[in-house]
């Protein structure tokens, strides 16, 4: 194998994992509904996919079959880990425990901290009296919750997590003061 062959195979890898992390993103992006940037990331996605391709075309042997498809998975992988960092989106969180001075306490801190919080008496399982925490926070906010309840020293508690596509009204999805 030429050194001008290995380029190239390390080119094809390189190029394909950042048009797989184009394509995840606009995925993400398209089930959040955030459609401007979609359009650039097809665009940019399909000039670079039919230059590959032509390549690929050209190109004799199975080794820029594997250095595409090895190129794929590193992007879906990459795309995945970016994702994670950016954490678009709204949740909301009902938090279920059993002492309801913790619930009053976390409900508190949430609403000192600026979120819309709402908490019931509800039944659990048996009919057994449970207090339940509802708020709607961005995801990326999460760990805020998460801070929260260990401050008041609740550890793994039953969490219901729902993904929102959008919040209306006076319900505040961010927090307003830092905690």
């Amino acid at each position: 194998m030429t050194q001008s062959i290995i380029y190239t195979l390390v080119g094809v890898f390189l190029i394909t994992t950042f048009t797989n992390v184009l394509a995840t993103l606009k995925t993400i992006l398209i089930s959040k509904k955030i459609m401007n940037p979609v359009y650039l990331l097809v665009f940019v996605d399909a000039m670079i996919f039919a230059t590959v391709l032509a390549k690929m075309n050209s190109s004799k042997g199975i080794h820029f079959t594997i250095a595409y498809a090895l190129g794929r998975t590193m992007g879906v992988f990459i795309g995945g880990k970016i994702e994670e960092h950016l954490a678009l989106g709204i949740l909301e969180v009902d938090v279920f425990l059993g002492n309801k001075d913790k619930m009053i306490e976390i409900a508190e801190k949430l609403r000192d901290a600026g979120y819309t919080v709402n908490n019931f008496l509800a039944r659990g399982n048996n009919g057994e009296k449970r207090y339940k925490i509802e708020v709607v926070i961005k995801r990326k906010e999460f760990k805020v919750l998460e801070d929260i309840m260990d401050a008041c020293g609740v550890h793994n508690p039953t969490l219901k997590i729902k993904n929102l596509n959008k919040v209306y009204g006076k319900i505040t999805t961010t927090r307003i003061k830092t905690v």
